[in-house]
């Protein structure tokens, strides 16, 4: 399925119960610029606010997914705008804490050119439905330049040897690779990544909502804890979770009225 954003830099189109947002900027390769990125993350929020969002699928227009950071947007930035340039990189740093954090599941559905910022982007995403034309990589180091905020989750998903590989020699990697290290779930033909995005994240969006953000939340939360705050932290939210069931199923006062 060919899509293009609806408008702006950043396309917003409910598919049934899923949020489809798509980075429209193919001329740049969907490279994200501080307009960009502002978009999306209040996109992000919207729908993660939204009660009628069961899940949420992160695209591109055009033949790229995300070139990563838009480096010509402050080419001739004067002194005393330098402020800008550090905007915009906490704005997309923060994009790492804002995926995961969200209460609804987000899946990346890419094709092409998903580097640096771009990558990051995929990976900072819950899952990954990749194009077979996907490539991986993050080619900072090859710009003089550090790929500072990407290093920690990269790390965290492919293991240590692996990211360092890729952050040290700047090289690309195919959809069949990232697959082997655990960076996205399915690789499928090209066209076929937005539909199949769209499927799964159907799919998520129709189980019970308190379990599925519950079971979000504590996969996260787990994630870096240590064996035994990491069963207290299940043992917590099954707690809750079984608790807000409770409530949910015991009928109101209202209800027990005659």
């Amino acid at each position: 399925m060919d899509r293009t954003g609806a408008g702006g830099v950043l396309g917003v189109e409910s598919v049934g119960a899923v949020r489809l947002l798509t980075l429209n900027r193919p001329d740049k390769l969907n490279a994200m610029d501080t307009a960009l990125v502002e978009a999306l993350v209040a996109a992000l929020r919207a729908a993660d606010a939204d009660t009628s969002v069961g899940a949420i699928v992160v695209t591109g227009s055009g033949r790229a997914f995300c070139a990563g950071a838009d480096m010509s947007e402050f080419r001739d930035l004067p002194p005393e705008e330098r402020h800008r340039v550090e905007h915009r990189s906490q704005l997309t740093a923060s994009l790492q804490l804002l995926l995961p954090g969200l209460a609804r599941p987000v899946i990346a559905a890419t094709r092409g050119h998903v580097l640096g910022g771009g990558c990051a982007l995929a990976l900072a995403c819950d899952l990954v439905v990749a194009a077979e034309s996907s490539r991986f990589g993050y080619p900072e180091v090859r710009r003089g330049i550090l790929a500072a905020s990407v290093t920690p989750n990269l790390a965290r998903q492919v293991g240590t040897k692996a990211a360092f590989e890729l952050l040290a020699t700047g090289r690309s990697i195919e959809p069949a690779r990232a697959l082997e290290l655990g960076m996205v779930n399915r690789v499928v033909p090209d066209g076929t990544e937005v539909d199949v995005a769209l499927s799964l994240a159907a799919e998520l969006a129709a189980l019970p909502a308190p379990a599925l953000h519950a079971t979000k939340r504590l996969f996260y939360r787990s994630l870096d804890a240590d064996f035994e705050h990491a069963f207290a932290l299940a043992q917590e939210a099954h707690a809750s979770l079984r608790k807000a069931d409770r409530a949910a199923s015991e009928p109101s006062i209202a209800e027990e009225r005659p």
